[in-house]
């Protein structure tokens, strides 16, 4: 054996020596402590933060030449799918932890993916017990009940980390009424040409089924337009999260040079002060008159009601199980086997968090055309390099009536962004059996407004 070969060697047998006297000492947290208290040790102690954080601190190992190489990537691929650091932050506060990071823990737990195995050598406590597997489990469970309640689930969908659409939300009426006309009114753009509607059709699932949507003078935008339909849910909006709320939306397009090119709301606000009627029903709801904050809140109080429940997902999810067939349940499964459940999660499946588009490949290397300023994501926001790709995650439901897909509208079915999705977060290549099962089941999650159930007006055209 070479002196090289013999050296790695040792190093390897004396690295799984000290791994298991760390293990014998790493006993699981006491039963008695409270269970966030519990996941704090078990995070600490299993490794966790050594590889899901952006400033880890290395062991000493990882300066050598076969585990540090190991080490290093580790670290790499852990904070570049999955920061830690917000959620153990929010666990020793006691405070609400995200949702989509309850469902990522979740999952690896139970299936035991993480830690990987091929890191135990090099990562002393890696490894979890089957005891802390169900403190963590227990916990994760807790939470949602406490955070994430679901009481339109059956008994036995009650933590999923899906839940069904509600019927409705607490609203003024005299707002949504408000809102409705300025959501479908031209005089909000330049010309008076477009509308929010324009782009946000309510006939056509909430988008306007472009690549790219038209505002004045017929200049595209760069970036696909989201659906309107439960954006109520998502936890920003936009694909960069530059707004906070749906009145901060509202606020954008009016404004954009390239949407509906309004110089200021002093503009809007002329125009609709100069309708006599319009601006009488106005002030009957806001005393202080037309103005940006009005116009922006009314819009956010009409999307507000722009919900999409009882499809037959939920209908499923509420207990009817003559719902779906067996090929829509298959594609669920699926859909949850491979991780799909860990982003998409809550009422919208989707909207919760910001996601890297192409953790597993290089997805704009292979798309293979120019990167654009709306392919960097939040980075267009923040300007912290880790956000560069990164975008809000997309809420699913109405998903079947919202092609084109992805924020580069470069998919133009179901069956190419299911594809694509799973080769690039996932690392998986789909059978067409699966690729088929797991689209079955997407259209199942077309929904209903205003009591009836919402088809494509471009489709039926066709």
């Amino acid at each position: 054996m070479k002196k090289t070969s013999k050296i790695i060697l040792f190093v390897l047998v004396v690295v799984a020596l000290l791994c298991g006297v760390y293990r014998l000492a790493n006993k699981a947290p006491s039963a008695s402590l409270e269970s966030n208290a519990q996941m704090a040790e078990i995070i600490e102690s299993s490794g966790c933060m050594a590889c899901h954080t952006a400033n880890p601190e290395l062991p000493f190992y990882a300066g050598l030449p076969v585990a540090g190489k190991l080490v290093k990537e580790d670290i790499r691929l852990g904070y570049r799918s999955f920061d830690m650091a917000p959620m153990f932050e929010a666990l020793q506060k006691g405070e609400k932890v995200s949702e989509v990071d309850l469902a990522k823990v979740e999952k690896v737990i139970a299936d035991g993916t993480m830690p990987l195995a091929k890191y135990y050598l090099v990562h002393w406590g890696s490894s979890v017990s089957d005891t802390e597997k169900q403190m963590a489990l227990a916990w994760v469970k807790s939470q949602r009940t406490a955070f994430y309640p679901n009481p339109l689930a059956d008994a036995q969908w009650t933590n999923e980390a899906i839940r069904p659409v509600q019927d409705s939300v607490a609203v003024d009426m005299r707002k949504v009424i408000l809102g409705n006309l300025l959501f479908h009114d031209v005089r909000l753009s330049a010309d008076n040409t477009v509308s929010c509607s324009s782009c946000h059709g309510l006939n056509t699932g909430g988008v306007d089924n472009k690549a790219f949507s038209e505002g004045v003078g017929g200049q595209l935008g760069g970036v696909n337009a989201p659906t309107v339909y439960n954006a109520l849910y998502n936890f920003v909006q936009f694909w960069d999260g530059r707004a906070a709320t749906l009145a901060d939306q509202a606020a954008g397009p009016p404004l954009n040079p390239v949407e509906m090119a309004c110089k200021s709301f002093d503009e809007i606000c002329e125009k609709l002060n100069a309708d006599a009627a319009f601006k009488k029903a106005f002030e009957e709801v806001y005393p202080d008159g037309i103005n940006q904050n009005n116009i922006t809140n009314a819009i956010q109080e009409f999307e507000r009601t722009l919900l999409t429940p009882n499809s037959r997902f939920d209908k499923y999810l509420k207990g009817d199980q003559t719902a779906m067939n067996a090929e829509e349940v298959a594609g669920y499964d699926l859909f949850k086997k491979y991780n799909c459940a860990t982003c998409h999660v809550g009422e919208n499946m989707g909207g919760q968090s910001y996601e890297l588009m192409g953790i597993k490949h290089d997805y704009f290397a292979d798309r293979g055309t120019e990167l654009t300023i709306e392919d960097n994501g939040r980075f267009k926001e923040t300007k912290d390099e880790r956000d560069r790709h990164r975008f809000k995650v997309p809420g699913l439901r109405n998903v079947a009536l919202t092609a084109p897909y992805f924020h580069d509208a470069t998919q133009a079915t179901l069956e190419d962004a299911v594809i694509a999705m799973a080769k690039y977060e996932v690392g998986v290549d789909l059978t067409q059996q699966e690729v088929k099962q797991i689209v079955s089941f997407l259209q199942t999650l077309t929904g209903e407004y205003q009591g009836k159930l919402l088809t494509n007006a471009n489709d039926l055209q066709k």
